[in-house]
């Protein structure tokens, strides 16, 4: 299983690498039409910021187990995200992806859920598309007033962390945000090849700049062909799509990494167990040959 999760890691981590300089470049892009368009008393439902009654929390976990605390951890957090929003007095409802976290808010009916939603093998735009539409939906007929992605960020093949991304209303900072207001956003990205190296499995590391670190602003001259309105509704979505399946991607990264982690500590266990055994087995052998060699020459000693 080590085998296959190592295999099935690289195809997801080259997701991951790929998709977040497209998904943060539009991001900003959108951010920097969106305040273009203020001056021009445009009204755009997607961008919108009213008083928060109701959030919604999508919350993306794995659809198998035997990956260590992944699952827990994302779990945990949103658990954590809707003690808070108790708190304060906020109602909530969630949209579960993931076959584990589907059955962990089935077994909860005191948690409301709106949608349960199965994972596909690999994340695609099509699976993509359901959740946001879904979440557009919500928030555009005004049930809920925010919408948040809960999700494991990949980091590395030993580290991931799970996060909170505010996905709805977009950002005035222009960058991918968490329910704090900070950047989430990568600002470098490690890179893993599966290598050998002395008939071993080994990993190397490479370290890409992300496209953030050179954003440029838009001209203030800038004019549109087009009404601004048709085109925030074009792009919109593709933003939407675009934050959803980032989400999906770095989630799956983080399961497969935690698997292979997973079944690479069970099978150092599983090594150490068999010469432990194995040493106990010997000893136990031992032990009743020397009985036996001692028992034979008592009783030749007492036939003399």
């Amino acid at each position: 299983m080590k085998l296959v999760a190592a295999a099935k890691v690289r195809r997801a981590q080259e997701a991951v690498i790929n998709g977040r300089p497209f998904a943060e470049t539009l991001v900003d892009f959108l951010y920097n039409i969106n305040e273009q368009v203020q001056l021009e008393d445009v009204d755009v439902p997607l961008t919108s910021v009213r008083p928060v009654k109701k959030v919604a929390l999508v919350v993306i976990a794995g659809d198998r187990g035997l990956c260590g605390g992944f699952n827990t951890g994302i779990l945990k957090k949103a658990e954590s995200r809707i003690a808070e929003l108790k708190g304060i007095g906020l109602d909530y409802v969630v949209i579960s992806v993931g076959k584990k976290g589907n059955s962990y808010f089935r077994r909860r009916p005191n948690i409301p859920v709106d949608r349960f939603i199965e994972r596909e093998s690999f994340p695609t735009a099509k699976e993509a598309q359901t959740i946001a539409d879904d979440v557009f939906s919500l928030f555009v007929s005004e049930e809920v007033d925010k919408v948040e992605l809960l999700y494991t960020k990949f980091v590395s093949l030993v580290k991931s962390n799970p996060v909170i991304q505010t996905l709805l209303p977009l950002s005035a900072k222009g960058e991918v945000c968490d329910v704090n207001g900070n950047c989430v956003d990568a600002k470098e990205d490690e890179y893993f090849r599966l290598t050998t190296k002395g008939g071993k499995l080994s990993v190397a590391m490479d370290t890409l700049r992300s496209s953030n670190n050179k954003r440029e602003e838009f001209s203030p001259n800038l004019q549109f062909e087009q009404d601004p309105v048709q085109i925030l509704d074009a792009v919109m979505p593709l933003y939407l799509n675009s934050q959803v399946l980032r989400a999906l991607q770095e989630s799956l990264a983080s399961e497969l990494a935690a698997r292979m982690g997973a079944m690479s500590s069970a099978t150092d266990n599983a090594v150490e167990l068999k010469k432990t055994l194995s040493m106990a087995y010997n000893r136990e052998r031992q032990a009743k040959i020397t009985g036996e060699i001692l028992e034979i020459v008592a009783g030749a000693e007492a036939l003399q």
